[in-house]
């Protein structure tokens, strides 16, 4: 079975900027790796690195740990970090892929598909990201940038597939591709493999870089099979009252990339919208159990500052206590929920003077998130530095409420930080004249 039919039909689903990292942890593994090819290199789509001397090293493992740190340039079905395979027969390889953006590792024995999975989150925005993968006798759990992002109980690596005599970074070679397939385009900073299970901290001081433990969370959630609750809440934009003109908010397009367009069983997903136009940061505190509680959510996105702005009450002192006490309830919630910061987007002040300190009160945002780990989307950068420093008038309604570009924009980055954004997906690429 090649590669693109396995892809094309899905094959078996796993289950995919804000403030994404920390530095690199220091308790790096007391094991060698059985093979470590740290020389850097581009890849032009037909380049790649044959490490078949190396071969013996891994191909009767049963267990243990692939690592690859990379960076794309382009978005190819497939594009192979390291791959181990038999050339005189088809289909017969343990292959670690970035395909169409998503992580992916495959073990084939002469066509018998005996593992493959494919994240829903993704990994092709050009920066680098170290993938690492263990098997153990219990299963197989991907980590990306630090983070444990998907796991199941398959269980097949290197000694899996027989025959294995041929080792090649940036491509696989088999007997229907004697010039090799799969090529890779980007930079391959580094592969190796270790004949045990890394722990998450070793694997973590491998990493270029670590993501918050909140990140990797909802990239479990998002290529988990098992039904989430989302919930998004705030003020009148995130209840997507009125300046739409008809047109989804952006918890609307969100709803549909995750329910929709990441297929099945993510449909079982519910995203749920309690925003309510007028809403502070305290009155969400005070109704926190019916707005939020109730719905049994695994992850709360808050968007709240821009009437805290405008109100006496609560000025920037009350602004961050509720801040912080609004992550600390949602982390109580049942199971932990996740916490998930959005920033107001940035109102025209010539219009609206009350509102004259909103930048403030983000700021408080981008701190609150920065002390308590929580991850952030940052729409009040990501617009000014989209207006050149000023307001986009052409993405508000009435200068302070987003319209219905408005609130695209605020899905995109909301869908691309969270590691969601695939150019091919309707909603990723829907435009609005």
């Amino acid at each position: 079975m090649r590669r693109r039919s396995v892809l094309l039909a899905a094959g078996t689903w796993a289950a995919a900027t804000l403030t994404p990292s920390f530095t690199r942890a220091a308790a790096a593994s007391t094991t060698a790796p059985v093979l470590d090819h740290r020389a850097e290199r581009a890849y032009d789509g037909r380049s790649y690195t044959d490490l078949t001397a190396q071969i013996g090293k891994v191909r009767d493992l049963r267990s243990g740990t692939v690592l690859a740190t990379f960076g794309t340039t382009s978005r190819n079905l497939a594009m192979t970090l390291l791959s181990a395979s038999d050339p005189t027969r088809p289909a017969t390889d343990v292959t670690a892929c970035v395909s169409a953006g998503r992580l992916q590792f495959s073990v084939r024995d002469n066509g018998v598909v005996k593992q493959n999975h494919l994240t829903r989150t993704m990994y092709d925005d050009g920066a680098l990201h170290t993938l690492a993968i263990t098997v153990t006798g219990t299963g197989t759990t991907f980590y990306a940038d630090g983070r444990p992002v998907f796991t199941t109980d398959q269980a097949h690596f290197f000694g899996s597939a027989s025959g294995l005599t041929a080792l090649h970074v940036a491509r696989n070679l088999d007997s229907d591709h004697p010039g090799g397939e799969w090529f890779y385009t980007g930079t391959i900073q580094r592969v190796a493999v270790y004949d045990r299970a890394l722990s998450q901290p070793e694997i973590a001081a491998e990493s270029v870089r670590v993501d918050l433990a909140d990140l990797g969370r909802i990239s479990t959630i998002l290529n988990s099979d098992t039904p989430a609750v989302w919930l998004a809440t705030g003020d009148s934009i995130t209840h997507g009252a009125l300046w739409t003109d008809g047109w989804r908010s952006y918890p609307e397009h969100f709803q549909e990339r995750v329910r929709w367009e990441l297929g099945k069983p993510k449909n079982s997903d519910f995203v749920i919208d309690t925003g309510v136009s007028g809403s502070t940061t305290q009155s969400l505190v005070t109704t926190f159990a019916e707005r939020v509680a109730a719905f049994g959510p695994e992850v709360v996105s808050i968007m709240l500052g821009t009437n805290d702005a405008a109100t006496a009450s609560t000025g920037p002192a009350v602004y961050r206590t509720n801040l912080r006490r609004l992550v600390s309830d949602v982390r109580a919630l049942p199971g932990g929920a996740i916490p998930l910061l959005q920033t107001p987007n940035p109102v025209d002040v010539n219009q609206w003077p009350n509102r004259a300190a909103l930048g403030d009160y983000a700021q408080i945002m981008r701190e609150v998130a920065a002390e308590l780990d929580v991850v952030l989307v940052d729409h009040h950068t990501h617009w000014l530095e989209s207006g050149g420093g000023t307001v986009p008038h052409g993405l508000l309604g009435d200068g302070l409420h987003p319209n219905q570009r408005g609130h695209l924009l605020l899905a995109k980055k909301m869908i691309r930080d969270l590691r969601l954004f695939d150019p091919a997906g309707r909603v990723c690429a829907l435009s609005i004249p």
